[in-house]
């Protein structure tokens, strides 16, 4: 297959002299990422079977990365492509070269989650962090946060639903017709309805080593094992994360469970329990950051896609973003990389 042919300059490009230092973030990200790493990892993208010739993999992943930092649609990337030039900078385009579409980029983002490169881009991305030592492994963080879904939240049937099997009257909340794998749930007096984010995080960096997407009625408790790395020296959650074969497991495994008590009737917590508490949910706080930045920076207030395993490779390209950004951080111009 041949590919479209980007990043040539030409006359014009040698005659404009571009003004303003761009985005010293996006070029530090560009000299710290092994490039033909990624490219060999889309590789295992299957080839177009028709129409025009494709752009360039790297490119458009590349451009999958600026849609989750500056929390674009498919069509405002597209603008923002052919616009802005720091946009056309860490993509690779010149002047003359025209950019993907919207269509192109869905038709992009849909073939990677299909060919299941989401989470091996994930994967490789924190390999390279990692090769760096910026993965502490001191602890691991986690928490879950609820995502509301990108349709309405179903009304209620206006007829009444017949009985079920066992005689009882069915539930007035419905699923939804356009999203069926998004649930509803309850949290403090409150319905929910859509999916969960979970994730887990290395102390000290705030590195996500671990993301997974539920349907929100999932209990936090259900993937918590799943956000647990076995190399890192303790795990920190909060109460919904408390079970005793979970304590005893982790000490199996030399990992000290640091995870916070949960009171029940029959055995109210002792002070030292709430003392142990208290100090796990300064230690655990971190994580609540990742959300906030998820939800308030990146824009992910509410589900972008319809159904799970949409909005899961978007998790794990928005937790690959902020992977990217935060290494940036802790490897800033004049460290080495």
């Amino acid at each position: 297959m041949a590919y479209r042919q980007v990043g040539q300059p030409g006359f014009a490009d040698a005659l404009v002299s571009r003004r303003g230092k761009g985005s010293p973030v996006l070029r530090r990200i560009c000299e710290l990422v092994d490039w033909a790493a990624v490219e060999r990892v889309l590789r295992g993208l299957p080839e177009p079977e028709r129409g025009s010739p494709p752009y360039p993999r790297l490119v458009m992943f590349k451009a999958l990365l600026l849609q989750q930092w500056y929390g674009l649609s498919d069509p405002e990337l597209e603008e923002s492509l052919d616009d802005r030039a720091s946009f056309r900078d860490f993509c690779g385009f010149v002047l003359s070269d025209e950019t993907p579409d919207h269509t192109t980029i869905w038709r992009f983002r849909e073939t990677l989650q299909r060919a299941g490169l989401d989470e091996k881009l994930f994967a490789e991305i924190l390999h390279q962090i990692d090769a760096r030592g910026l993965v502490l492994r001191r602890g691991t963080l986690i928490d879950a946060s609820l995502i509301p879904a990108a349709v309405k939240p179903p009304k209620p049937p206006k007829d009444p639903l017949p009985p079920g099997p066992d005689g009882r009257e069915p539930s007035k909340l419905v699923n939804s017709e356009r999203d069926a794998d998004a649930r509803w749930t309850k949290k403090g007096g409150k319905r929910y309805f859509g999916y969960k984010a979970h994730v887990g995080i290395d102390q000290g960096s705030a590195i996500i080593r671990r993301n997974k997407l539920t349907e929100a009625a999932v209990n936090d408790t259900v993937p918590a094992d799943e956000l647990i790395c076995g190399d890192e020296k303790a795990v920190y959650a909060d109460q919904a994360y408390d079970k005793h074969e979970r304590r005893s497991g982790l000490a199996a495994r030399g990992i000290k469970p640091r995870l916070m008590f949960r009171p029940n009737k029959h055995h109210p917590l002792t002070e030292r329990q709430k003392r142990f508490n208290d100090a796990v949910g300064r230690r655990r706080a971190p994580v609540e950051q990742v959300f906030a930045r998820l939800k308030c920076v990146y824009g992910w207030a509410r589900a972008r896609y319809l159904g799970l395993a949409r909005n899961q490779t978007h998790l794990h390209l928005l937790c690959l973003a902020m992977n990217l950004k935060r290494w940036a951080v802790l490897r800033p111009v004049g460290a080495a990389a």
